[in-house]
């Protein structure tokens, strides 16, 4: 299944994986099931889902005015932690609000916040926004053996854990800087962390493949293309004859081993910002479960923007896994899909980048022979974001 649907600064894909689904009309939106049932394997089938099809309608009677005090994590660690405008929480995060149990764990956002209140939005994050639902059916099982499977019902399926969380407000931004959020356990030198190679692989077999599908879209024979905080695999799809690729990262050793790149250049983007390329090097960036480490966001935007010729694509990829002593705070506080956000606003605001658009891959399941395999069923969840140049980019 694939949700898609646009708020203010991009539009979203949302692809979740179902092992098994029964083809109930009542469980779909529409006349998707029908649809479906009457689809090929492979078949892309699509129905557009009006506001409160999903979801309930958007509410305005669940934003409600709380005092300050109102906000108490429950967590002793937590104790100092402040509400944001556009932030998500959980619920029981609040106290004294009688039509909600105490330990309810869906989120609130909250909207606004002065010296003693906070207006928290209680509405489902994709309250109030229309959508396409598609849906393609990859192999047909009718014929096999029945092992019971489970049913689903999609809609709740596909909106459950984030999807709307991505979405700025409609009338102000996302606090998503406050106070240090750059911060990191470990301050060393990023050289210093990765003197010794890491010659692992972050995600599962499942997850890289989707990641290599997503570069595939915007990689094409003939590009130059620079792999940002490379490593010692890229991650791009086999066919791209005669491509190019720049693999810029921290261990050289790393980029030795990387069979596809042209040309290495150990870089520190956290101590230096400036790429050393000239302008319209490039044809595209990419950035595989790196992002969460960088310090200066904006400034190393603003220089993908710079080095990319006008029309290049800038394409983020990342997961739920990262360095502990190395990931940025704020990252860690972060719901998923409010990662997907604060990557938008790094696109944003960088002010290089337009057709900004993102793009979730969850539940796939995992590989039977995946070292993770007895504690994660499913694959890594796998979010992109990507950008296009600006022809009039200001940097």
């Amino acid at each position: 299944m694939a949700l898609l649907w646009q708020s203010r600064y991009a539009r979203h894909t949302d692809q979740l994986y179902f092992e098994r689904v029964s083809l109930w009309r009542d469980m779909f939106p529409g006349d998707l099931a029908a649809r479906l049932a009457r689809a090929d394997p492979g078949q892309i089938v699509s129905c557009p889902t009006p506001i409160g099809a999903l979801v309930e309608p958007y509410d305005r009677s669940l934003v409600r005015m709380l005092r300050r005090n109102q906000f108490r994590p429950p967590r002793p660690e937590l104790a100092g932690l402040l509400p944001l405008a556009g932030r998500f929480y959980p619920r029981h995060f609040v106290h004294d609000v009688h039509d909600f149990f105490p330990e309810d764990r869906r989120p609130l956002r909250c909207l606004i916040t002065t010296t003693d209140h906070m207006a928290a939005d209680f509405n489902h994050p994709f309250a109030g926004f229309n959508a396409v639902v598609e849906g393609r059916i990859i192999q047909d099982l009718e014929a096999k053996e029945e092992r019971g499977g489970h049913c689903n019902d999609v809609p709740v399926e596909i909106t459950a854990d984030g999807p709307g969380m991505q979405a700025a407000l409609a009338d102000r931004d996302t606090d998503f800087f406050a106070g240090d959020p750059f911060a990191r356990i470990d301050p060393r030198p990023d050289p210093d962390f990765y003197q010794q190679p890491r010659l692992v692989q972050h995600l599962d077999d499942v997850a890289l493949a989707g990641v290599r599908q997503i570069y595939g879209e915007y990689i094409r024979p003939d590009m130059r293309v620079l792999d940002l905080m490379s490593s010692w695999v890229s991650h791009l799809p086999e066919s791209r004859d005669h491509t190019e690729v720049t693999g810029l990262g921290l261990n050289r050793e790393e980029l030795e081993r990387n069979p596809d790149l042209s040309e290495r250049v150990v870089h520190d983007l956290n101590a230096s910002p400036q790429l050393p390329f000239e302008v319209a090097t490039f044809d595209a960036a990419i950035c595989t479960v790196s992002v969460e480490y960088l310090t200066r966001p904006l400034e190393v935007f603003r220089e993908v923007a710079r080095v990319l010729r006008p029309g290049g694509t800038f394409i983020v990829t990342f997961s739920d896994r990262w360095f502990p002593p190395k990931v940025i705070s704020l990252w860690t506080e972060l719901h998923p899909f409010e990662r997907v956000g604060l990557v938008i606003d790094y696109f944003r605001l960088s002010g290089g980048f337009v057709d900004i658009a993102s793009l979730s891959r969850r539940g796939w399941p995992r590989p039977a022979a995946d070292t993770h395999a007895a504690q994660r069923v499913k694959s890594d969840p796998v979010f992109a974001v990507s950008g296009v140049r600006r022809s009039d980019s200001p940097v």
